[in-house]
């Protein structure tokens, strides 16, 4: 069975964005060293998660990538992951997915993910998508954490794990340090 996991960026304090969804914070610590990473994470998955915001932005950026000739070209490995993958987009809203590999899903979402755990392939991940994995959490959809914890102190914004009524344990996987100071917690759900 596949696994679902969330990768999500972090402050020190535990917010995935600034009360007005700002993310500024996370692109000052972000390096290369990251980046590497960040690709060989994407590398064992087949399948993005996300919802309606960040699939519009990440196919605005990621679908011109290729073509446009300022792009860093250290990046371009991730990019073509990122363009070939198949993209899950949850969406109530959005009317359609055009980005290459991707497929709109406005239906019971834990029927959905079981489908999706079930089918053949490698791990699926979600990237950013605070609104989506806060649905995922308190349904027990959640194989594995990989937060990305970044040294700064935001004092308040939008929070993680918010609104759990239960406890979830956890077992740490692994832990990375990385020279920009961010550190990269894995951990699995315990059952």
């Amino acid at each position: 069975m596949r696994k679902l996991i969330v990768s999500m960026n972090v402050t020190l304090d535990g917010f995935m964005s600034g009360s007005n969804c700002e993310l500024d914070w996370h692109f000052q610590s972000w390096n290369q060293e990251m980046s590497e990473s960040l690709a060989q994470q994407l590398s064992n998955a087949d399948t993005i998660l996300m919802g309606r915001i960040t699939y519009k932005a990440m196919a605005q950026y990621w679908a011109s990538s290729v073509s446009d000739p300022f792009f860093p070209r250290e990046d371009l490995p991730f990019a073509d992951m990122m363009n070939t993958h198949s993209k899950i987009v949850f969406s109530k809203t959005l009317k359609k997915a055009n980005w290459n590999n991707s497929k709109l899903i406005n239906g019971n979402i834990e029927f959905e993910i079981a489908q999706l755990k079930y089918q053949q392939g490698k791990d699926m991940i979600v990237y950013g998508s605070g609104q989506l994995v806060s649905t995922l959490i308190p349904l027990d959809l959640v194989d594995e954490y990989q937060v990305w914890i970044h040294p700064v102190i935001l004092g308040n914004g939008n929070a993680l794990f918010k609104n759990l009524h239960d406890q979830i344990k956890m077992k740490l996987l692994g832990a990375r340090t990385f020279s920009s100071g961010v550190v990269r917690l894995n951990y699995s759900v315990r059952s």
